[in-house]
């Protein structure tokens, strides 16, 4: 089954289970990707989005919210911040797992060593190879520091 069939069947299941909230994040979820597809139609590539692609909508909106949170609880609204939590609970369901620290350093080094990269004008590769190997599975602007680190 792929993502947007997932994404689907679990809007149905909160539609029969009356969760309003869930429901609501799962809408929100098919908006961004009709958006996405929407934005497309004047481009050659027509097709339906890819699973990747939608990994990509989920991660940004995982990513928003996020912000949403420090921004709610530095103004002192935690109601907002933990209704915001409660979305990223709900769109994380269709994200793979995300890599931990231990991980993250092991995937860098493993693309590092695979790409022969050795100054940071070979950040590109690496980055390259993260994002095609742990698609969804960590924030490529946060590794982007680390791998400089590694490199420099």
């Amino acid at each position: 089954m792929d993502l947007r069939d997932r994404i689907n069947t679990a809007l149905k299941q909160a539609m029969k289970d009356k969760d309003q909230r869930r429901l609501a994040t799962l809408r929100l979820i098919n908006a961004a990707i009709k958006d996405q597809e929407i934005a497309r139609r004047g481009t050659e590539d027509t097709a339906p989005l890819s699973d990747a692609e939608i990994m990509a909508i989920l991660a940004r909106m995982t990513k928003q919210r996020n912000e949403s949170v420090r921004a709610y609880e530095e103004g002192g609204r935690l109601d907002l911040a933990e209704r915001e939590r409660a979305e990223i609970g709900v769109i994380e369901e269709f994200l793979p797992r995300q890599l931990d620290e231990a991980e993250i350093a092991t995937a860098i080094d493993r693309a590092i060593a695979d790409t022969g990269a050795s100054s940071i004008r070979d950040m590109g590769k690496i980055m390259g190879k993260l994002k095609e190997r742990h698609a969804g599975q960590m924030d490529f602007g946060a590794v982007g520091g680390r791998v400089k680190a590694r490199l420099g």
